[in-house]
Order: structure tokens, then C-alpha cells, then sequence
């Protein structure tokens, strides 16, 4: 791993926290296809999930997760890592921009180092820099990361806090009765996108994608396997077929087959 570099603005680590992993762990090897490794960290082992021969996130319970807001949070949720040149100078932008720091900057031996912010929505996301550098982008297959996606009440907000914080420059696109879709890039690759769509009693938040071979059959198994369907799959013209599934916990994903990239 000694050829990896830094790609500041990647979301590179996605993790559920949540009293329920055993449940979500069972339900996404059944949907998705993802296996669990344990990782020693101290008193505890770190759950890690694995795509294939890929190491693409992990669980953790709220107790090894510091400030856990039970009250401001769903049972279950993904919370999503993206990499920054130096976690304490965007910490301390969070702040001056309007947001909060819910874990200080601290360094997790062989890890790197990080924190937890919230944008001025309350929106949360952990920043690193990973000790090791970031993979390099590839070609998402099945149970692979594909995008991240900022739902909330105050598009124009986010945008400039997040130019601020993690440096991401953005365009913007006419959805038709979407409305405006607006997406974030840094270093001139595209990273993720910012929405106003944000149901009533929803609290704005980060729903990450994950790539599937087939959007209806891996939804049908997730709701017979106790998921609820937020959104049933349909296309997004130009982009590719997509899905929601709010999983066994109470944890929110979203699913896409993209349409294939023009070579």
C-alpha cells in the first residue's frame, strides 16, 4: 500500500453504528453479498466489512462511538469519512463556518487521524486523513461505494460550507421535478451530491449508495428480509436505476446500477 496517496474529498470509509450489527450484519451478507472480519482495537474487536476481497467499512456499537446522540439520531445510521489534508485546520473550519465539532480531532493508531463535525444542519460526517493513504478510485462493482448523497433542508448552506470545509467546488443540474441537484467535486472528480428533497421529520443527513447488479431483485430481497422501502426503484434518466431500503435497524441506503460509462 506504500503507492497510495491522498485523495482529499473522497468519501473513503462508511460505517453503521448501531445496537443491532449482529441484525445488519446477517441482513447485508443476505442482500448484498458483504462478509465481517474482526479487527482487534484495543478492548474491543472492530467489525470490518469486506466486498469480495475488498475491506470497505465496518460496525460499530454507539458506546465505542463517543457523543452519540441516541436523542438526535436514528436507532441505526451510516456515517460517512472523507478524506482531508489536515482534520484539525477543517475542524476548526467547521466551527467558523457555522457547524459544530462533535469528536475532536484525535489519531487512531495505524488508522490515522480524524474527527466528527456537524455541518450547520446537523448534518455529521467524520473527517480523515488515513495513515496509510486512500485506494485509488476504481470501477464500483456489486457491493461497492458508488456515490454519497447530502439531504437537506438548505442546499445553499450546505454548498458553501462544505467549499469551506473540505474544498468542494460544485455544479449544478436541472432534475425537472427533482428539482435542482447539485453535485460536489474536488481535484476535478466528482464525489458526491447535495439535494433539497428531505421528507417531513426527516433531519438532514448523508445517504450513501452502493452499486448492485440488479436495483428490483436486490430490493425484493431486502424487504423480505424486514427492510422497508423508502423509495421503490426507478430510473434516473441518464444516470441509471436506483433505489432506497431503510434495513432491519433503521439504518437508511441507497442502491444504483449506473448506467454503463461510454468508452
Amino acid at each position: 500500500m506504500s503507492d497510495r496517496q491522498h485523495l482529499p474529498g473522497k468519501f473513503v470509509w462508511f460505517e453503521l453504528v448501531s445496537k443491532g450489527a449482529k441484525t445488519a450484519q446477517a441482513f447485508y451478507g443476505e442482500v448484498l453479498g458483504w462478509t465481517v472480519r474482526p479487527f482487534p482495537m484495543g478492548d474491543f474487536d472492530y467489525e470490518m466489512i469486506w466486498a469480495g476481497e475488498t475491506m470497505i467499512g465496518g460496525y460499530a456499537a454507539p458506546q465505542h462511538r463517543a457523543h452519540w446522540q441516541q436523542n438526535n439520531a436514528r436507532p441505526s445510521r451510516w456515517v460517512s469519512y472523507v478524506s482531508v489534508e489536515d482534520v484539525d485546520a477543517s475542524a476548526k473550519g467547521a466551527v467558523a463556518n457555522g457547524g459544530k465539532v462533535v469528536e475532536a480531532p484525535f489519531d487512531a493508531p495505524g488508522v490515522g487521524r480524524m474527527a466528527r463535525i456537524a455541518d450547520p444542519r446537523g448534518a455529521e460526517l467524520f473527517l480523515i486523513k488515513n495513515a496509510s493513504g486512500d485506494a485509488a478510485d476504481t470501477l464500483a462493482t456489486h457491493g461497492r461505494w458508488l456515490w454519497n448523497e447530502l439531504h437537506t433542508d438548505d442546499p445553499t448552506q450546505a454548498l458553501a460550507f462544505y467549499d469551506k470545509v473540505i474544498g468542494f467546488s460544485h455544479h449544478s443540474v436541472d432534475v425537472g421535478p427533482g428539482g435542482t441537484y447539485h453535485i460536489l467535486s474536488k481535484g476535478g472528480v466528482d464525489r458526491g451530491g447535495v439535494t433539497g428533497h428531505l421528507p417531513g421529520g426527516v433531519p438532514p443527513h448523508w445517504l450513501p449508495y452502493v452499486a448492485v447488479d440488479d436495483v428490483d431483485s436486490t430490493i425484493a430481497r431486502a424487504r423480505k428480509l424486514g427492510a422497508t422501502i423508502p423509495m421503490s426503484p426507478e430510473d434516473i434518466p441518464g444516470v441509471g436505476r436506483f433505489g432506497v431500503l431503510e434495513d432491519p435497524t433503521g439504518a437508511v441506503l441507497a442502491i444504483m446500477k449506473p448506467i454503463p460509462m461510454q468508452t
